[in-house]
């Protein structure tokens, strides 16, 4: 009898009182109105108790099927599957385990025979994609999102390898009319969206947003043609900003794993590039970040380009040979030798064909290597799409852990493709080796990035510098320690110098030696884009809270500790103190501070247990 209650229920919530299906998320919050007049179109809404906001509107709703004449932008509701809920688990990434819940509403085309619009709405989002028969295959989409043109919104020019800021703007430039994902979007003081897409297959290519003459309208545009039965999943995360930073909804759309994981072991390494861009050609100096791992407890380093002409007392095999000596796995780069390739270094065109790959890949698995980091991809088109597959998949064949660098952003991968680690896909550290830009903007971007680009998936920023690089930083020493916790990556980069790293006091090299990559719970304690961020992560029954200033001036920070034990603790905090010649404040806390300073471009973390 409830069953049928419960049945009868769905019905009443699909179809209104109008006759008109109204849609909503499992607990009720999100909620979604649709408009047949002439076309299908969605407006998205959020319930708080009796009220409710109107978000923003999917003012266009379609596919075209075979030839571009062929036109669907009408649908009628067909079916729902109402309570659908899942369990999963994460090797990687913000949470060990992830729920999957949602209401999925399926409309057929009223155009095209064959053709579906499939919605699912959870309770921190909405998912929408099209299928259809291999009759009628989608060559292209019309999708379109419509968001008031003076909403705040953090959103980055489109750029192959999404190595660009956020900046906090309302409407859209004329002049920069194609937008990258993710892109965060500022509703009311209490309601958000980010807007992204999951679920990519080797059928596919990614996607953008385009603006259109309207400011207020933006376009899903297809980087490349593709024929497809089923389109990646358009995605919009939508609540507070601790559901926008907290959530998985990125991973849940996504297929699970499919491959085996037994063998996947995330972990922090030394990296070379900060303070030698050409330094893996010498191996005596890669000898000295693989001592910096050793003596950090760091599972692994990084040997970056050029490791093909390497000279001064040893080759590739000779690396190899010390890591393995020391306990440290070592991690290898390549060329994609499908982007940037005047110029750009090796090695090349190793990874390109499936019988070479398979040649390399079982060399590295054969000599103790753990992963490659590959780098200098050409774009989102569909034969990068499948490219992208193709490396994760002989990657895993070989136990072979993978960073994508000069690449896309996640998508999704990281669940389907467990070994997969990190992904650049960001304004990272590395560019205060090639430009000066950096340096005044690196506090506000790294505010940012945690609401923005790291909610998506992992970000390869190679956090933590103390030193200079070519170009000089002016964040604290607080701020970048700050950053090892804020920043989620499988494989964690440690970006500095080993003489930088082994002058900090010896609370910060056992901070460092006991560093989690990946986390069971995240949760957003304090923040607003740009200005500032305060996120805790547990890993056991360790909890890491760690903030940033991104201004120029002091902060007082009140943190929500709600989600985290308030009661007595043991527990150390690193913050600034202000002094240029002691730059450290490290002290023992048995409780929670309720309101923390922080410097200008400051920040803190604290590790309790």
């Amino acid at each position: 009898m409830n069953r049928i209650l419960a049945i009868l229920s769905i019905a009443i919530l699909i179809t209104g009182c109008a006759g008109t299906p109204h849609l909503t998320s499992p607990n009720g919050k999100i909620a979604l109105d649709i408009n047949q007049d002439s076309t299908t179109t969605l407006t998205v809404k959020y319930v708080n108790g009796n009220s409710s906001e109107n978000l923003f509107t999917i003012s266009s709703l379609g596919v075209m099927s075979s030839d571009s004449a062929n036109v669907s932008t009408n649908f009628s509701f067909k079916k729902t599957t109402p309570g659908v809920k899942s369990e999963y688990t994460m090797l990687t990434g913000k949470k060990s385990v992830c729920t999957n819940e949602y209401n999925e509403y399926e409309f057929a085309s009223d155009d095209i025979e064959g053709v579906s619009m499939i919605l699912r709405i959870y309770n921190d989002g909405i998912t929408l994609r099209y299928v259809t028969t291999t009759d009628s295959p989608i060559v292209g989409e019309i999708t379109q999102y419509t968001i008031d043109a003076d909403k705040k919104r953090w959103m980055q020019r489109y750029d192959p390898g999404y190595e660009r800021f956020f900046p906090e703007q309302t409407g859209h430039d004329q002049k920069d009319d194609r937008w990258g994902y993710p892109a965060l979007v500022e509703f009311s003081d209490s309601t958000w969206g980010l807007f992204t897409e999951a679920a990519i297959e080797k059928e596919n290519c990614a996607s953008l947003l385009k603006a259109t003459d309207n400011e207020s309208e933006y376009a899903v545009e297809w980087a490349s043609s593709a024929s497809c039965t089923a389109t990646p999943w358009r995605v919009v995360i939508i609540g507070s900003l601790n559901d926008i930073v907290e959530s998985t909804l990125v991973t849940d759309v996504s297929p699970e794993a499919r491959i085996d994981t037994s063998w996947i072991e995330p972990g922090v390494a030394s990296w070379i590039y900060w303070a030698h861009n050409h330094g893996s050609k010498d191996y005596q100096i890669l000898k000295q970040y693989i001592d910096l791992a050793d003596t950090l407890n760091l599972p692994y380093t990084l040997i970056d380009a050029e490791w093909d002409e390497m000279s001064n007392g040893g080759d590739i095999n000779d690396v190899a040979a010390y890591a393995a000596s020391k306990g440290v796995k070592p991690l290898i780069w390549y060329n994609s030798s499908t982007g940037w390739i005047n110029g750009a270094p090796g090695p090349k065109f190793r990874l390109n064909k499936p019988e070479d790959r398979e040649k390399e890949f079982a060399w590295l698995e054969d000599n103790g290597f753990a992963g490659v980091k590959i780098d200098f991809f050409p774009g989102d088109g569909q034969e990068t799409m499948n490219y992208y597959i193709d490396l994760l998949e002989s990657a895993a064949k070989h136990h072979l852990l993978v960073n994508f660098h000069g690449a896309t952003v996640p998508r999704g991968w990281q669940r389907t493709y467990p070994n997969l680690m990190s992904v650049e896909g960001v304004y990272g550290a590395e560019w205060y080796n090639n430009a000066p830009i950096l340096t005044n903007r690196a506090a506000a971007h790294n505010a940012t990035l945690p609401f923005t680009r790291n909610v998506i998936g992992p970000m390869d920023y190679t956090p933590c510098t103390f030193s200079d690089s070519q170009h000089p930083h002016i964040t604290s020493h607080g701020h970048e320690l700050a950053l090892t916790v804020l920043f989620e990556s499988g494989i964690q980069h440690l970006a500095d110098r080993p003489e930088s790293y082994l002058a900090q006091p010896a609370e910060v090299l056992e901070f460092f030696s006991t560093l989690p990559s990946t986390w069971d719970e995240t949760k957003l304690l304090a923040g607003y884009p740009g200005n500032h961020t305060v996120i805790a992560r547990r890993k056991g029954s360790d909890w890491y809270i760690a903030g940033i200033n991104g201004t120029d001036e002091p902060m007082e920070v009140t943190p929500d500790y709600s989600p985290v034990n308030k009661g007595e603790i043991s527990g150390t905090m690193f913050t600034d103190s202000g002094k240029p010649d002691n730059p450290w404040s490290i002290s023992s806390i048995t409780s929670l501070p309720e309101k923390i300073n922080m410097q200008p471009r400051g920040g803190f973390v604290i590790k309790m247990q």
